[in-house]
């Protein structure tokens, strides 16, 4: 059997109102343990603060700590790869074994994601472009 993967994640939020904020963060956090593979150790959910930023009116920022068991690696990938957290801490184990297969499918999830990634760039450059051509017609 393979051996269990612990990790600490932190996801951060920024918006308004406070409360909305925090919910929904709490309500993104607990579709992790909904997935197969993983489950929810724990989380904590901290209180949102006001941004300290002039420039950002009535904005707050709260962020959530949450510690996950996986059944494998791929399952800690998926996460990193669409669910973006700002921070990952492996836990346990100490070291990590990953085999050609896995490392073929992390690389190529990593690849259609900058292939999307990449279409969307090139999408609002010329959306941009056809903006300024517009403006100085």
């Amino acid at each position: 059997m393979a051996q269990k993967i612990r990790v600490l994640l932190i996801f951060e939020i920024l918006g308004r109102p406070p409360e909305h904020i925090k919910k929904s963060l709490d309500d993104f956090v607990s579709t992790l343990g909904d997935k197969k593979g993983i489950e929810l150790v724990s989380k904590t959910i901290h209180e949102p603060k006001p941004v300290e930023d002039k420039e950002a009116k009535d904005l707050f920022t709260t962020f959530a700590e949450v510690e996950v068991m996986l059944d494998n690696l791929n399952l800690l990938f998926s996460i990193v790869l669409n669910m973006l957290p700002s921070s990952i801490e492996i836990i346990q184990p100490e070291e990590l074994k990953l085999s050609n297969f896995e490392l073929n499918s992390v690389i190529s999830e990593l690849a259609v994601k900058l292939h999307k990634y990449d279409e969307i760039a090139k999408t609002v450059t010329i959306e941009n472009s056809n903006l300024v051509n517009q403006i100085r017609v």
